[in-house]
């Protein structure tokens, strides 16, 4: 057995045994062989590591016995052969088909923040935009089985592309995670036809407050006093934007409240179960969302069938095939995309950024919902939308208060820096000056 001379030379480390073979031939290395970069290694291991390899037919059973251990590999090549090597296993992130690792950091957060304020603004107006349709106020729960089908296409056809059609998450946990989704999703687009939609916004930015309220009565958990100041601060924006919301607008419906509360609620556990899932059983986002979705289609299906509402939706949008089926379409792309730029945001540049960025998204939406639609405005709207923005910083800032205190003195540190450096260009500049005098 021989290697290549030129190729990097490796040797197995196990907790019994080092041995590696030189390009003269088949040696055993000692610990001097190995120079700055050898590790204390006893002559009794290395000979039985010697034997074990020198014996092809392993016809002394102890030795095997004895080496089997976990292995590690120790690479002693150059410095440029294992630049080369991370270089080749980094890690190729793909988004809408474009290769966002190719590109620098910059251009990374410009195209992943571009896409999530794009596609997620097109899905707000598109959302609104379809229930502006008269008439189409009470199909709410077929506009979600219109956008589960559609995920389904989505997931079927990256699942083929990319992964095996092996599932890891048993069934019954999908069937939990789907019922979730379905309230989730199904309750939020239903509650557009009896709220205005920059409240609907207002109180999905708001899910801070059922997860403490859940915490506190089932896992009786405590929480700091940012939290506390988060939650009150959401919780009074929040009143005053329905009593504004109640007292302006034609569109608002107590049943409204009723549904978004709700979702809100099933959205504070999904996430939970979800990460719990996934990291169980190690599934990935694809077949989460192939599975959520297609039970949840069946869930939906079924209710309609039962309630007798899906014949009369079906033969509504029948007449609008493009203010329904056209615009519900368009509608489920732009959300599948949008949650892809919003993963791959959390990828590349962690969560805090990409709840700032989602943050600063809503915001824009409820501005242009009030521009693009015609609706009652005051400006209890405004204090109020602030109070949960604030509410929603101090929940960032609770979960991320090292990461920020560390941001924010590198910054106070650079920034001094700067000052210190042109006072010194100035004190050099005067001295200079004086001197030429």
């Amino acid at each position: 057995m021989f290697f290549h001379p030129k190729r990097p030379l490796k040797m197995a480390v196990t907790n019994t045994a080092i041995y590696a073979f030189s390009h003269h031939g088949t040696r055993p290395l000692t610990s001097k062989s190995f120079g700055s970069r050898g590790t204390n290694i006893d002559s009794n291991k290395l000979k039985l590591a010697a034997d074990y390899l020198m014996d092809p037919e392993h016809k002394e059973p102890n030795l095997e016995s004895k080496l089997k251990t976990q292995q590690h590999v120790v690479d002693i090549s150059s410095s440029d052969e294992k630049q080369a090597k991370s270089e080749a296993t980094v890690d190729k992130l793909y988004v809408v088909g474009l290769p966002v690792y190719k590109w620098t950091k910059p251009v990374q957060f410009v195209v992943c923040v571009g896409g999530v304020f794009f596609f997620y603004l097109i899905y707000g107006y598109m959302q609104e935009l379809i229930f502006r349709l008269e008439g189409f106020k009470p199909f709410g729960w077929y506009l979600t089985l219109i956008q589960f089908a559609s995920y389904i296409v989505f997931g079927v056809t990256e699942k083929k592309l990319k992964e095996p059609a092996e599932r890891r998450i048993p069934l019954k946990t999908y069937a939990i995670l789907a019922f979730l989704t379905v309230a989730t999703m199904g309750l939020s687009n239903s509650a557009v036809g009896y709220l205005n939609y920059p409240t609907q916004v207002i109180f999905k930015c708001c899910k801070l407050i059922p997860v403490m309220i859940g915490g506190v009565i089932i896992q009786n958990k405590r929480f700091n006093i940012i939290d506390v100041i988060a939650a009150m601060c959401m919780s009074v924006g929040l009143i005053f934007f329905i009593l504004a919301d109640s007292t302006v607008s034609p569109n608002f419906d107590q049943r409204g409240i009723i549904m978004i509360s709700l979702a809100l609620c099933a959205d504070a556990v999904i996430g939970n179960v979800q990460e719990k899932a996934m990291k169980s059983h190690h599934a990935s986002n694809t077949e989460v969302v192939l599975y959520s979705y297609g039970i949840g289609f069946i869930y939906i299906f079924i209710g309609l069938l039962l309630h007798g509402s899906l014949l009369s939706a079906f033969r509504f949008c029948y007449q609008y095939p493009l203010e329904t089926y056209g615009y519900a379409v368009i509608f489920s792309i732009t959300g599948y995309l949008g949650i892809m730029f919003v993963l791959s945001l959390i990828r590349l540049f962690g969560a805090l950024l990409a709840v700032t960025v989602t943050t600063c998204r809503k915001a824009v939406t409820i501005i242009l919902s009030f521009l693009f639609f015609t609706k009652p405005f005051t400006q209890q709207y405004i204090w109020s939308g602030i109070l949960v923005l604030l509410g929603i910083f101090f929940n960032v800032y609770s979960k991320n208060q090292r990461k920020i205190d560390d941001m924010i003195a590198n910054k106070i540190r650079q920034i001094i820096i700067l000052i210190q450096q042109r006072g010194h260009r100035m004190q050099r500049h005067d001295s200079r000056q004086m001197f030429d005098v």
